[in-house]
């Protein structure tokens, strides 16, 4: 299996995240490529195997800084993407109320209204939940990964 891991991040916690689940790649039969979402748009999902987003929240609900251009272009150059299947690892601090899981929440809504097909749960990585969540991710990923094989 072909894991493309797409990061947007504040402080670096989503890269931190998104580095522990390319870390353990092996243990699910997997290959992983963790990709910054710096410069990205639509065409990153022309790219076979699929997708996990993993994201951080900004304080007012929104994605972060160097995910916006590839949030955007989700408008800007919509097209079908029937053929893109993907996970969500949503970083926030629930402290924040309604825009707690914010950037998360965008990226999933867009996805899907192109035709991108989620695959299992959010993995919910609150920040007033976990002082670990590079661990949550890693158990959030081996159920995933058992959860795409069946799927496929």
């Amino acid at each position: 299996m072909q894991i493309t891991i797409l990061v947007g991040t504040v402080n670096g916690n989503a890269q931190s995240v998104a580095e522990a689940l390319q870390f353990c790649a092996d243990d699910i039969g997997a290959t992983i490529d963790v990709l910054p979402m710096d410069g990205l748009d639509i065409t990153v999902f022309d790219t076979p195997g699929t997708f996990i987003i993993c994201t951080s929240t900004t304080g007012a609900g929104d994605v972060p800084g160097n995910a916006v251009g590839l949030l955007n272009s989700l408008d800007a150059q919509a097209k079908y993407l029937g053929h893109v299947r993907y996970g969500l690892v949503a970083l926030g601090d629930s402290s924040y109320g309604d825009s707690f899981l914010g950037g998360g929440k965008q990226f999933d809504t867009k996805l899907q209204d192109l035709g991108a097909r989620k695959m299992g749960d959010t993995c919910v990585l609150d920040a007033m939940e976990t002082m670990t969540p590079e661990d949550d991710a890693v158990a959030w990923l081996q159920g995933w990964a058992v959860e795409w094989a069946t799927l496929k």
